[in-house]
């Protein structure tokens, strides 16, 4: 199929519609009403269910009614109506329910403003719901590769019966950039075995998240936290960009890891070894991946647009391989290329100068 010049929303939401998407539930907010208007104007086309919902709160929860019958549902929204969502993604975790979450972060804390922005890694990650749960996170860098990780969404939903979130932010949301949808490229597992589906000549089901006699819960706890370790084992995956020999590995996620490739490809013209190492998915995160890159690499260098969220997860991997330093921008503030060059050849002068230091001293 011939590649076409789409807005990263645009594609999400096509994405989605050609994933076999059956419902969207929204409420619109900037950076991702695009998302919205593009469901709105095609689902009915198709025969599917469009509704634009009276909140954040009534989008999530009609997420839960539609996945609890097999059927493939998303909502959009961003920063400030995801945080709406917490508690109802807890309930899906817990009931084991299927379905997707686009979030394009805008700057925050609180309403915040609409810049582009990447200070929502804890909200996905981390989580504001009840109790132990985990949510699987994409975090695409280009257009593509949003339109690729909404296909891998809505499989994994109904694959782990658990909510997947698509983690963009508003810089990827509002560009357009040649892209190509392809097929739908995955075979969907049976859901006949647990949807509800009216009870028909069967026994009945109770997809809930209330468990109540003891020691259901723990048990209950302890088999979803089975299926994230089969999740890390079987879904993890990352970009490697120049790894081979680099001294100085930058980490980041999402738009800025587009940016920072910029930056890593002239400072190899310059002569530094620098290289890239981009989790795809934040959780499951590529923790073993990135301590055995830390094991080889003198210093790791994470930039985010934000004051420092996915560095505790960076620095966690790397678990003292070596020294980890922040650079990042809250709020909106975005990182160049060349802010991001200017950082590199600080940090490599000091690495360079402190091997000529130890050099000397033996």
């Amino acid at each position: 199929m011939a590649k076409v010049l789409v807005k990263g929303n645009e594609a999400i939401a096509q994405a989605a519609i050609n994933a076999g998407c059956q419902c969207y539930f929204g409420y619109p907010i900037t950076p991702q009403s695009e998302i919205g208007e593009y469901m709105g104007k095609h689902m009915p086309e198709l025969g599917r269910v469009f509704i634009t919902a009276e909140s954040e709160l009534a989008s999530i929860n009609m997420v839960i009614g539609a996945g609890t019958t097999g059927t493939k549902a998303m909502t959009s929204s961003s920063s400030c109506g995801i945080a709406l969502m917490q508690e109802a993604l807890s309930a899906m975790c817990c009931a084991e329910v299927p379905g997707v979450i686009i979030s394009v972060m805008r700057g925050g804390p609180g309403l915040g403003n609409i810049a582009p922005a990447q200070g929502d890694y804890f909200q996905a990650l981390k989580g504001g719901g009840n109790g132990d749960y985990k949510i699987i996170v994409l975090s695409p860098s280009t257009v593509q590769e949003a339109i690729d990780l909404t296909y891998r969404a809505f499989h994994l939903a109904l694959k782990y019966r658990n909510p997947v979130m698509l983690l963009a932010d508003g810089v990827l949301g509002q560009m357009m950039e040649p892209a190509d949808f392809g097929e739908y490229p995955y075979k969907d597992p049976d859901v006949t075995q647990w949807a509800l589906d009216g009870a028909n000549n069967r026994p009945a089901r109770n997809i809930v998240s209330l468990h109540m006699p003891e020691g259901e819960m723990e048990m209950l706890t302890n088999r979803i936290f089975k299926k994230y370790e089969e999740v890390a084992k079987n879904e993890t995956t990352y970009e490697d960009y120049l790894l081979s020999d680099a001294k100085l590995v930058l980490t980041a996620f999402g738009s800025v890891g587009r940016v920072a490739k910029a930056a890593v490809k002239r400072a190899r013209d310059n002569g530094m070894k620098v290289g890239l190492f981009r989790p795809v998915t934040l959780f499951p995160f590529p923790d073993k991946d990135l301590h055995d890159v830390a094991k080889k690499a003198d210093m790791i260098l994470d930039l985010e647009l934000n004051k420092g969220q996915m560095l505790l997860d960076v620095r966690s991997a790397v678990f003292g391989a070596c020294p980890v330093e922040f650079y990042g921008r809250p709020a909106g503030g975005l990182l160049t290329p060349d802010m991001i060059y200017n950082k590199i050849t600080e940090l490599y002068s000091k690495l360079e100068n402190t091997q000529k230091t130890e050099a000397g001293v033996r």
